[in-house]
């Protein structure tokens, strides 16, 4: 009974995720707040290095808001989908889960807590997968479970965000992409700062962030999983020739066939 009610409570859960348009409107706001600019700060930090390493033609970024990670990419065309258009938007509008891309035609693809509010997270994995070239870079942001974010997470379950996501665990992630044939190279963390709106606790993130990265110790509020699609192994098709059993022998066209000596009489006789 106790495991049924566990599954009803996150099935629940799950159901009560907000729209896609009212998330990107309320969850662009959040990150405006003094807590949600300390955690788009550490992010970046972390990002940073990345990006710079990463080259190509597209870059895509999946994500919940207006918050665009992808400046210091030298990357030439970056963009982001947005799910519901607008007169000041500067962006297409397109389903995370349903991209309007072909197959195999992005160099790069980062996820920013795109996971964490997602209704179906293996289809969204699967669809960054789809559009994914054969050796690109798959990027991960998601909030952390084993933080201080996760315990506020646990003790208050609602609608307000950034608490009603569904935190995955960097290990779980890290299962789909190896079945999904990703190689994961590289997980970090990041925004050791407190689950807290309160200014002086606000004002406790820069020093908390160098604290947590000197013991790179691995409760962030935050983590980067940096994947790359493997490229998938051609085997050559050697043509099979018919098998021949023994060697023929040709003979000249219009050559005398020789006959075989015959025996002279007298040899016979005696």
């Amino acid at each position: 009974m106790k495991l049924k009610s566990i599954i009803a409570d996150r099935l629940k859960h799950r159901r009560n995720l907000p729209e896609p348009a009212t998330l990107f409107h309320d969850m662009t706001q959040w990150l405006e707040t003094p807590l949600g600019q300390a955690l788009l700060d550490s992010e970046r930090k972390l990002l940073e290095p990345v990006l710079a390493r990463i080259f190509g033609y597209h870059f895509l970024q999946v994500g919940v808001s207006e918050a665009f990670l992808l400046d210091e990419s030298p990357v030439g065309h970056r963009f982001l989908f947005v799910p519901q258009g607008g007169a000041a938007s500067r962006h297409a509008v397109a389903n995370n889960e349903a991209l309007p891309l072909q197959t195999d035609s992005i160099d790069a693809v980062l996820i920013h807590h795109a996971l964490d509010y997602s209704s179906d997270s293996h289809r969204l994995l699967r669809e960054a997968s789809r559009v994914l070239m054969p050796g690109g870079k798959l990027l991960i942001v998601g909030f952390n479970p084993l933080s201080t974010w996760g315990v506020r997470r646990l003790a208050r379950v609602g609608t307000r965000l950034p608490w009603s996501a569904r935190f995955f665990s960097a290990n779980r992630v890290c299962d789909w992409l190896k079945l999904l044939e990703f190689s994961v190279e590289r997980v970090s963390h990041c925004a050791y700062l407190l689950p807290f709106t309160y200014p002086r606790v606000v004002q406790l993130a820069p020093a908390l962030e160098r604290f947590g990265k000197r013991f790179a110790a691995p409760v962030g509020a935050a983590y980067m999983i940096v994947a790359c699609k493997q490229l998938m192994p051609v085997t050559p098709v050697m043509p099979r020739w018919p098998r021949i059993s023994r060697p023929l022998i040709a003979r000249t066209l219009g050559e005398p066939a020789r006959a075989r000596p015959q025996a002279a009489e007298s040899d016979i006789q005696h």
